[in-house]
């Protein structure tokens, strides 16, 4: 279901054990307990104790239920850690491309679409809508002054940050964007992508409903892996943006269901 881990029958070792705790962390910004022990194959008291001790290690932060990476919500900070951070600027570089003067922008959180709003164009007309905090603030930080940043108002999600919830999904119904920039935590040909929490799936639902062209900014190792809940097939994307040279095999699949590769 998630990343595929070759775990012996007999239990990791603690030392093991967190190492794939921190990268399924890394590469999905937010992982949930029950996860991580059908992955690793331990009680969930078990995993418990390894994020509690990882994060009085700082080297995740734990929340109610699961985990996010360091920095995940707090970006300002100039001190975070971003997980691959030279592949997520690339990519961010090749997404601040595909803008037009005058786009109106849908755009989530995460940590990859948050490096974009570090390579906006500085000589272009542009009007974001988000129902991210830490993007709001990261537009309102890093944004030439003629931007328009707007956030969209809802229910906060404690852990992403995130505006979810019927108010925010009423204000989506009037919007019609030139383009939406989708955090993307999982990415599957067969299961299109996924989420870990039912709210913020279906703010997303929303957000590609008000769209004129989804694109998703991803690093690969995202590719290929689900979670529980559908956001949409993987054909709703207009267009995937990753660090591999767009010839690249491992993006065959999407290719072949009509996405533009990026």
């Amino acid at each position: 279901m998630y990343l595929n881990w070759t775990i012996n029958t007999h239990p990791l070792e603690k030392k093991k054990r967190h190492q794939v705790i921190l990268s399924e962390v890394q590469i999905h910004n937010r992982v949930l307990l029950a996860d991580l022990a059908r992955i690793l194959e331990v009680s969930m008291d078990t995993v418990r104790r390894d994020v509690k001790e990882l994060d009085s290690e700082k080297k995740l932060r734990k929340v109610h239920g699961g985990a996010v990476s360091n920095g995940f919500n707090i970006y300002t900070d100039s001190t975070r850690e971003v997980y691959h951070q030279g592949e997520k600027t690339l990519i961010a570089q090749k997404g601040a491309t595909l803008l037009q003067d005058g786009d109106v922008v849908l755009i989530t959180g995460g940590s990859t679409n948050l490096e974009l709003a570090r390579c906006l164009p500085r000589k272009m007309n542009l009007t974001f809508f988000t129902p991210s905090l830490p993007m709001a603030i990261e537009l309102l930080n890093r944004a030439p002054s003629g931007y328009e940043v707007h956030l969209i108002g809802g229910k906060l999600s404690r852990d992403s940050q995130l505006a979810t919830g019927g108010n925010s999904i009423n204000i989506l119904s009037d919007i019609t964007a030139d383009i939406c920039f989708l955090g993307t935590g999982y990415i599957d040909v067969e299961k299109g992508i996924t989420e870990v929490d039912w709210e913020i799936a279906q703010m997303k639902k929303a957000m590609i409903a008000s769209s004129k062209k989804v694109v998703s900014l991803t690093i690969s190792e995202k590719l290929n892996t689900k979670n529980r809940y559908k956001i949409c097939d993987v054909r709703a994307l207009h267009t995937l943006v990753t660090e591999l040279d767009p010839g690249s095999e491992k993006l065959d699949p999407y290719r072949a269901q009509g996405i533009e590769i990026f």
